[in-house]
């Protein structure tokens, strides 16, 4: 019976030229159809040119510019988003928080993507831990990757810079001091729900945080809570991007996306 089902399988296989790729130990008792170059090789559909940024961490030309330090037209207050972002422009070069006027979120909604944020601590160093430079960007506005200025600056392992916060640690400290420039690079892939709302794969998260790879392939365990475990809400789909605001003049500049 064994040899009969490895029979069929080679000789079913065989003849389309995936045997030999497939089961690369297995001798075939059915001689195979002659392999040629050609076979392997696939010419449709090309695959899409995207023409990369001029210097590392500019914009590819497929991305959606989310900020360029020109205007915040892709922002809403999160408080009330029939009303405009209420962050400041810095020298037509970044935006900062303006302490206690609330988080802003991006007009559009995202899944699956890839995030390019930059960006800096206050100048001036204020408070420990938690108070200082500290923000957040929420992916499908519910998943926290954190900022904090985690330069000689202790905190709980899963609060500091590039932590999924409350969740997973960074692998490792890349924070620069702040006086100078952090730069995030976010490959996420969002949840998926079963048709009866539940959850049928987790979101999963890449980060790199100043070119270093801090977040790898994470598995996100849920909804963010600064209180209670981690649990995913109901159902739901593409969702905006947001930045916290914690109270501290965190800055931000340089904000692209891909849509993936």
């Amino acid at each position: 019976m064994k040899k009969s089902i490895n029979t069929f399988l080679v000789a079913f296989l065989g003849m389309s030229g995936v045997a030999m790729a497939q089961y690369p130990n297995t001798p075939p008792e059915v001689s195979p159809m002659p392999m040629k170059p050609e076979m392997t090789e696939i010419w449709e559909p090309q695959v899409k040119v995207v023409t990369p940024g001029k210097s590392l961490g500019d914009a590819p030309s497929d991305a959606i510019i989310l900020f360029d330090g020109k205007n915040l037209d892709q922002w809403v207050s999160q408080r009330d988003i029939t009303k405009p972002a209420p962050w400041k422009i810095v020298d037509n070069d970044h935006m900062e928080v303006v302490p206690n006027s609330g988080g802003i979120q991006t007009k559009m909604k995202f899944g699956d993507c890839q995030l390019h944020i930059e960006f800096s601590a206050p100048d001036v160093v204020e408070s420990q831990g938690q108070g200082r430079g500290n923000s957040g960007v929420f992916l499908q506005n519910r998943y926290e990757l954190q900022v904090l200025d985690s330069y000689n600056n202790r905190t709980y392992s899963n609060g500091q810079a590039a932590s999924i916060y409350k969740d997973v640690p960074p692998l490792v400290n890349a924070m620069r001091s702040p006086l100078e420039w952090n730069t995030y690079d976010i490959i996420y892939t969002a949840v998926r729900f079963k048709a009866d709302g539940r959850v049928d794969s987790p979101a999963r998260i890449t980060v790199l945080h100043n070119g270093i790879l801090v977040q790898n392939n994470t598995t996100i365990a849920g909804l963010t809570n600064y209180i209670g475990l981690h649990m995913y809400p109901a159902a739901h789909g593409d969702d905006v991007i947001s930045l916290q605001d914690h109270g501290n003049k965190t800055q931000f500049r340089n904000i692209w996306i891909r849509k993936l």
